[in-house]
């Protein structure tokens, strides 16, 4: 079975499809660096991933003692890919970083990319990711990391970046090592792993290359690193005690450490030691804390607040969300401090009771929220505390609110707020309930827990605005369309007279109606002609009058020969909503017929068969055409 993956490896296209005496000489692009201890059934595909780039690399793979046999496969995939793959072996060191620093000690790539052997490759991720650093002069490059049984980083993979500023991103958030890094940049500032590191020794290496980074960039459209997780449970992060808060707590000091001795006091380095205080120091105060012992649970604190004191500026504290903002203040009462634990790490149960339209036009919302704290953690007095209901916009692009909070009468039993719907920004607002316990605030979308009987209202029209709730798919959750973005506006638009009026115009009165109501003067934009199979348009101004009725006057002389489809578009608070006219018969106008020039035009005005829409064929007979016909 392995020879014969070897086989097409070495014959198809990927990165071996050249000879390896080739390979020696030619200029290496990328090292793969493969730090391998006992992973002998995941190497085939690591391997065969990395094989079947199509990018001028090497791999080196160090094996670091392994006993399972994988000695004799490695030695095989070294035979068949001579110039390529480069086997070191060296004895077992207990962790990833001497094995990483061995292989970078052989790298000879422009480029340097470490992959662990129990993970794998996108087939295209090197090709793309060594384009966007020689598009842009990188010195490290992210690439997409998606999970297998695994949680992988999201914040960082939103878009593609060419130059992500370091200070004004979420990149380091991400302190793995699965990067490609420029090899003249680690030389340089002689970064390198920290070898007396069981764990965490891939954050110092990262947070001290992105010190020294001076372009970054990001390829998020492609799953370019597969990271899996071992079922066997013998990876080194899968191994009793690999996340020990105090032990963790401690080698966090190292990154934080590199930070400040390359990193001037400012905004940026703020930015940076956030992302520590954030994800390491205060999230072993969250389900970590609660798992710990008595005495755990001041060892840990006790390291928190060393780091506090040592590290914590103003710039920092104004960037951390409200929660560790009370951890901050709380470091000398564990109580409280485990309270705050149960409320980060709790349920928040809601259910929508109700969702109506009020006389005034306003969208009523009724609902209960409960916070429900995991047993096995104990279950603490929390105090409630008063519920709102918050409306955030989908889209940032369409204006300046984003957010709108809307208070609410009674509490977490049962709550009941009013949305002025139609006086909302154009939009699609998600509708959450947000709970503070304890100052700290607590947000849950609000809509897929609700009665049975709890149906979305029908759309309702304010003026030139409309608005229509509704529940997401595939999830339900409430949400409301401020001018018919995503959800289609219900309307009606009726002719109750077509007429001939001078200059061949088809005059053409009606009235126009948006759920059931007449809508506003302002509302109405446009009568549009589309020709049936062209798809070509033409606009015309109309005048709209009270009550919702409009009258339109169309020359029709300036319509191409065709067959023409009738609308009115209307200006609703967000994109366009067009309607076809609608027409019985007996309000269509007879044909008519004229000439200019030696040219006949004829046009007929009628109501499509079925659903009755108005339409009108233009038709024009020259000398030409004549004389054709007359032949025949």
């Amino acid at each position: 079975m392995t020879g014969t993956i070897l086989q097409r490896v070495r014959t198809g296209r990927g990165g071996c499809d050249i000879t390896r005496e080739e390979a020696a000489r030619r200029d290496v692009d990328v090292t793969v660096i493969v730090p391998v201890h006992n992973c002998r059934s995941y190497l085939d595909r690591c391997l065969t991933s990395l094989l079947v780039q199509r990018v001028a690399l090497e791999i080196v793979v160090v094996d670091d003692g392994s006993t399972d046999g994988g000695a004799d496969l490695l030695d095989l995939y070294a035979s068949y890919h001579r110039g390529v793959v480069r086997v070191i072996r060296q004895e077992a060191s207990g962790g990833a970083g001497r094995p990483r620093n061995v292989g970078l000690a052989h790298a000879r790539g422009r480029y340097v990319f470490f992959c662990d052997a129990d993970d794998y490759l996108g087939p295209e991720a090197l090709e793309r990711m060594l384009a966007m650093a020689d598009r842009n002069g990188s010195d490290i490059v992210l690439g997409k990391i998606v999970g297998h049984d695994r949680r992988a980083p999201v914040s960082m993979f939103r878009e593609n970046a060419e130059r992500v500023p370091l200070g004004d991103s979420a990149v380091y958030n991400s302190l793995s090592c699965f990067k490609l890094f420029r090899r003249e940049m680690l030389e340089r500032y002689g970064i390198r792993f920290d070898e007396t590191l069981l764990v965490g020794e891939d954050l110092v290496f990262t947070a001290h290359a992105y010190c020294h980074a001076e372009v970054i960039s990001v390829v998020a459209d492609y799953d370019c690193y597969h990271l899996v997780d071992r079922p066997d449970g013998t990876s080194i992060m899968q191994r009793p005690g690999s996340r020990d808060p105090v032990a963790w707590l401690r080698m966090i000091r190292r990154p934080i450490e590199i930070v400040l001795a390359h990193v001037c006091p400012g905004d940026l380095r703020d930015h940076l030691l956030r992302r520590h205080f954030r994800l390491d120091a205060f999230g072993n105060l969250g389900r970590p804390f609660l798992e710990a012992g008595e005495v755990e649970r001041k060892e840990i604190v006790a390291e928190v607040a060393d780091m506090c004191e040592r590290w914590l500026t103003d710039g920092v504290r104004a960037r951390l969300p409200a929660i560790d903002r009370s951890r901050i203040a709380a470091l000398e009462d564990i109580d409280r401090l485990v309270r705050l634990a149960h409320i980060e790490s709790a349920v928040i149960r809601r259910e929508l009771t109700g969702l109506r339209w009020d006389a005034q036009g306003r969208l009523v919302v009724s609902g209960r929220v409960a916070l429900e704290v995991p047993e096995q953690y104990g279950r603490p007095e929390i105090p409630g505390g008063t519920p709102v209901l918050v409306l955030r916009r989908r889209h940032d692009g369409l204006g300046a609110q984003r957010e709108a909070v809307v208070p609410v009468t009674g509490g977490c039993a049962e709550f009941t707020g009013i949305v002025d719907a139609c006086r909302l920004p154009p939009g699609v607002w998600d509708v959450h309930v947000r709970v503070d316990f304890e100052g700290v605030p607590r947000l849950a979308r609000l809509g897929a827990g609700r009665d049975g009987r709890v149906a979305p209202p029908e759309p309702r029209v304010a003026g030139a605005v409309v608005a229509l709730p509704y529940f997401t798919r595939p999830y339900g959750n409430l949400s409301v369309d401020v001018g018919g973005h995503v959800t289609a506006v219900p309307g009606c638009v009726r002719l109750a007279c077509a007429r001939w009026a001078s200059g061949h115009r088809l005059v053409l009165d009606g009235e126009v109606t948006v759920c059931g109501e007449a809508v506003a003067a302002s509302a109405v934009r446009h009568l549009v002609w589309r020709e049936r199979e062209s798809g070509r348009e033409r606009r015309q101004p109309v005048t709209a009058g009270d009550g919702g009725t409009f009258t339109a006057r169309q020359a029709m002389g300036r319509l191409s020969p065709g067959t023409w489809d009738a609308y009115l578009e209307l200006d609703l608070g967000g994109p366009p909503a067009r309607f076809r006219i609608e027409a019985a018969p007996e309000a269509i106008t007879e044909p008519r017929t004229w000439w200019r020039g030696a040219v006949r035009w004829s046009v007929r005005p009628y109501a499509t068969a079925g659903k009755g829409r108005l339409s009108t064929v233009v038709r024009t007979l020259g000398p030409r055409t004549f004389v054709r016909r007359m032949v025949r």
